[in-house]
């Protein structure tokens, strides 16, 4: 049994003292589920042989595949956030490693398309698909409100990241590292 199991286990509950999780607790199980989700990034990207760019272009691929959309070097550089000469080393080493083909564009003949293989599709839904399920089991678990109320709060952290700026003033309370 970890230390972290004891604690829970010989206290009787995970939060004694209050009840529940106060602000500092949210943060922190928020923090370790970041850490859990790096560390199971980082196995996919080990298993896949690529490295964290090479997985999120294959996963915006595979998303514009399943919608029906077609995605030039140009678009996959733009939603990446790549300069050209980037996209074009990574689509050359998706290629070589057969994950991606390049195609004619079906509607300009100047233009290529991008296409995930089907090998790639099967080989995501293999590494991801069982903790996909599990993660889609535990929301479903949740009732309509518990659901509306964790979604609230994931977009409410969202917007409060996005809103930082280095030059605001901290304010008062604990100083939690990100």
């Amino acid at each position: 049994m970890t230390t972290e199991m004891h604690a829970r286990t010989s206290s009787g509950y995970w939060y004694p003292e209050h009840g529940s999780p106060s602000s500092v607790d949210v943060l922190n199980l928020l923090r370790r589920y970041r850490s859990a989700e790096a560390a199971m990034r980082a196995r996919t990207r080990s298993s896949m042989s690529m490295g964290e760019t090479d997985l999120l272009a294959l996963r915006l691929l595979l998303q514009a595949q399943r919608k029906g959309e077609l995605m030039r070097q140009r678009d996959l550089a733009t939603a990446l956030g790549l300069a050209s000469a980037s996209v074009t080393a990574l689509v050359d080493r998706l290629v070589k490693t057969g994950h991606v083909r390049r195609e004619p564009h079906p509607a300009d003949r100047r233009a290529t398309i991008v296409v995930p293989t089907t090998d790639t599709d099967d080989e995501v839904r293999a590494t991801l698909g069982a903790m996909h399920r599990r993660m889609i089991d535990i929301v479903d678990s949740l009732s309509d409100d518990e659901r509306r109320a964790v979604a609230i709060f994931l977009e409410r952290m969202a917007e409060a990241v996005d809103r930082i700026d280095e030059h605001d003033a901290p304010e008062t309370g604990p100083i939690l590292m990100a």
